[in-house]
């Protein structure tokens, strides 16, 4: 148990304006390469204080086929690409949202989509697999998530030294009902690998809704650009602060975006606009 002085410890911490950081990549289906330039752009942020660092979605593998991913798959707890993640945490005493990695899922040809989060101690916190699973026949464009990924089933909230991280990935952006069952987040974290068919007409309507509806502050992590499978992806990472505000954006290409949080400004914010106190429906 806390006592007093501990609790006003953290409630001061947490009242401290901080820099998050969003990384974007363009991955390929080699995992060595792709861990070497999420180090490369982990340092970049780093370098320029961000304390708070998320990854995109499958940023250690975006292979040729569907099956690539199936076979680097990771057991719970071990592998390469987690040891990446809680070595790098460690290293650099920030906290990691891992984007999303394939992990062993209930059968031997599906992975479960999994995003990992990473203390400063590089101590796995949170785990969260991805709940909803994109199907696209559009076009040229076919997307069938559920041929190779197994749905998650638990919404995941993780209470850090910079507030309640509720944890998306992708498409679940597309189903507000996900983030109002996370109870008042601060931060909403989510790796995305948006198509550019798709992300160019509803990304940053998308990203911009959920951060004004929840009043927090979402870093939206994305691949950005052409992969050697043919794929396109959209990019424009970027972090939205609660009224809606677009504080920094990468369109193409690797790199990060950077901004501060001010939890007093969120603060202030939901005190002018209590709109979260007053809903009626599904409470």
């Amino acid at each position: 148990m806390l006592d007093a002085s501990s609790t006003q410890q953290r409630i001061a911490a947490q009242s401290q304006v901080f820099k998050v950081a969003a990384v974007q990549m363009a991955s390929g289906p080699n995992v060595d390469g792709n861990l070497n330039e999420a180090r490369r752009l982990i340092e970049i942020a780093v370098g320029q204080g961000a304390r708070l660092i998320v990854l995109p979605e499958y940023f250690p593998i975006m292979g040729m086929n569907e099956m690539d991913k199936v076979a680097v798959r990771e057991q719970m707890g071990s592998g390469q690409i987690q040891n990446f993640l809680s070595t790098t945490a460690r290293k650099h005493k920030i906290w990691l949202v891992g984007g999303s990695i394939p992990l062993a899922a209930s059968t031997d040809d599906k992975v479960l989509n999994s995003c990992l989060v990473y203390d400063e101690l590089g101590t796995q916190v949170a785990r969260y697999d991805k709940i909803h699973l994109f199907n696209l026949d559009l076009g040229n464009e076919h997307y069938h998530e559920g041929r190779t990924i197994e749905p998650g089933r638990q919404i995941v909230v993780v209470d850090s030294p910079f507030g309640r991280i509720g944890l998306a990935v992708c498409y679940d952006l597309r189903f507000p009902e996900l983030f109002r069952a996370m109870k008042n987040v601060d931060i909403i974290a989510l790796p995305s690998a948006f198509t550019e068919t798709t992300g160019k007409m509803h990304w940053e309507v998308l990203v911009r809704a959920r951060a004004i509806e929840n009043l927090a502050y979402v870093i939206a992590a994305a691949q950005g650009g052409y992969h050697l499978n043919g794929r396109e992806t959209h990019g424009n990472s970027m972090i939205v602060d609660p009224w809606g505000r677009v504080l920094d954006r990468l369109p193409r290409g690797s790199g990060i975006v950077i901004a501060d949080v001010n939890p007093s400004y969120q603060a202030s914010l939901r005190a002018s606009l209590p709109a979260l106190s007053h809903r009626i429906l599904n409470q």
